[in-house]
């Protein structure tokens, strides 16, 4: 299988699923987001959020490609540009930080470490970027796919709880810790290209 992670853009964020892509859930605070779903603007409202954390932020996201099939996506922003991480019980999101907002793997492909893979891409970004930590809010009840990661699966692919709650918890992956693992991350890049064996089974994002 040719497989391949790429950055986000406009050009590409077509290739995320339908329901992501006219999503602003964490783009935009509460009010907002209802507003701009209620008007049919929420995929417009998407595109200026990507368009404008791409040009004075950079990278915001991956997708990950298998045969020319995106098969999933992780979404990353500091906290000035995540206006819903405010309506949180445990924000706010600490500023030596960056969002992990969302992440997704396309049933049928879950299951072979992509979420893993996509967070150690993000922490390599990030490292490069001269930040120190990943933060997320997770949900500790999750059922099915949502805007808010799984809260065990934050913390099968390494993050911490650093402010507990009994719905929302935050959790945070300190960025130095990832040095001590950067040949894995490597590794973990070489297998999702298919240069090696697949990744063993973990449960993903």
């Amino acid at each position: 299988m040719g497989r391949r992670l790429v950055p986000i853009t406009l050009d590409n964020l077509s290739d995320l699923p339908h329901r992501c892509r006219t999503c602003v859930f964490w783009e935009l605070d509460p009010v907002s987001g209802e507003a701009a779903v209620g008007a049919g603007r929420a995929g417009a409202e998407k595109e200026a959020w990507i368009s404008a954390v791409l040009l004075e932020w950079g990278s915001c996201g991956r997708i990950v490609f298998i045969d020319d099939l995106p098969v999933g996506f992780v979404l990353y922003a500091p906290p000035a540009y995540v206006p819903r991480s405010l309506a949180f019980p445990t924000s706010p999101v600490s500023p030596d930080a960056v969002q992990l907002m969302t992440a997704w793997v396309m049933p049928g492909y879950q299951g072979q470490g992509l979420g893993r893979v996509m967070v150690q891409t993000v922490a390599k970004d990030l490292l490069r970027r001269d930040f120190k930590a990943i933060e997320a809010f997770g949900d500790s009840r999750w059922k099915e796919p949502a805007c808010v990661l799984p809260a065990d699966h934050l913390t099968a692919v390494g993050f911490k709880t650093v402010r507990p709650h009994m719905r929302y918890p935050r959790l945070r992956l300190e960025l130095r810790t990832t040095l001590s693992w950067k040949e894995d991350v490597e590794l973990a890049l070489d297998r999702l290209l298919g240069a090696v064996k697949k990744e063993p089974a973990l449960r993903p994002l």
